[in-house]
């Protein structure tokens, strides 16, 4: 089986993970972004212009089933759903086609509340932490090792 695991770089503070990971268990990466990103030589760069979702749109198109995508995109995440694929968010927590429709939900209620915020802020997501990245690290690796 020919698994790939796409990463939507921006802002994705599990890079370097991603890469010890592929490494181990010898799965091509490539890393998609609209500028560019500095990146080892045994895995790839895709450049993609600066147009509103063209990343999430390379990534959505080229992924195919079983593969990888590390994305905290929920949008995103719905599309490379439908391709049968897997998403796994920088924290560790897969995405799955069981749950993509309460956290869109979610996303919906706090763009809500952003927009018509009385309260001074609402916030945004959590902190990323060290046990986020350990979590990361562990779900990457049973998700390479399940596709074996």
């Amino acid at each position: 089986m020919n698994l790939h695991i796409y990463i939507d770089a921006d802002a994705c503070p599990v890079r370097e993970e991603t890469y010890t990971v592929a490494r181990r268990h010898n799965i091509p990466v490539t890393v998609v972004s609209n500028s560019y990103i500095r990146t080892p030589k045994d895995m790839t760069f895709k450049l993609v212009d600066d147009s509103f979702d063209a990343a999430d749109d390379y990534i959505a198109e080229t992924v195919k089933p079983n593969d990888i995508v590390i994305t905290s995109d929920i949008l995103l995440a719905e599309r490379v759903l439908k391709s049968n694929a897997r998403v796994l968010a920088p924290t560790g927590k897969p995405m799955t086609t069981d749950t993509i429709g309460s956290q869109i939900a979610v996303r919906a209620i706090m763009a809500d509340l952003r927009a018509g915020a009385e309260q001074p802020n609402i916030g945004g997501p959590a902190a990323f932490t060290q046990r986020d990245r350990s979590r990361f690290l562990e779900a990457l690796h049973l998700m390479a090792e399940r596709t074996k």
